[in-house]
């Protein structure tokens, strides 16, 4: 599933609005264990599954942060179709926020709405997506990110 928004006019009528949810996924292990050795972060809440079930107050590994937000750029094109630009580019984030961990063995999906939607010129628009991973059965998301895109216009 994968929702097309066709230029400009549409992107920017469609400010203030949910957009589209992904499909359910599940956290494993096998991937924390290659974000931590891609970043040099092997923390034991992260990949030392006897003792974060032993020690940790999530009983169990949980994925790291920036994996989780990490999530919602790989999702971003998968679920968004922006045709009639140029190119989108990730300008940043605004706020990143991790209300809940993404604990292993986890579903959850991306969803993404969309805020403001202005003209900075040169060509140029910037839309304020937020992103947030969603936990299944949790009252609190995993990652609440609001990112800035900047999409070419001409």
């Amino acid at each position: 599933m994968k929702l097309t928004i066709n230029g400009p006019a549409e992107l920017t009528a469609r400010a203030g609005t949910h957009l589209i949810s992904g499909e359910w996924k599940t956290m494993d292990l096998a991937r924390v264990r290659l974000f931590a050795d891609a970043t040099d972060d092997h923390q034991w809440i992260h990949v030392d599954e006897e003792r974060a079930t032993r020690e940790s107050p999530f009983g169990k590994p949980i994925a790291h942060g920036y994996l989780t937000l990490a999530l919602t750029a790989g999702a971003f094109f998968d679920l968004l179709d922006l045709q009639g630009f140029g190119m989108a580019v990730n300008y940043g984030s605004n706020k990143v926020r991790y209300p809940a961990p993404l604990r292993i063995g986890d579903r959850y999906r991306v969803s993404v709405s969309l805020g403001e939607v202005r003209d900075i010129g040169g060509g140029f628009l910037e839309a304020l997506f937020q992103n947030t991973v969603e936990i299944e059965g949790s009252a609190k998301p995993a990652c609440v990110a609001e990112v800035v895109v900047r999409l070419r216009t001409t």
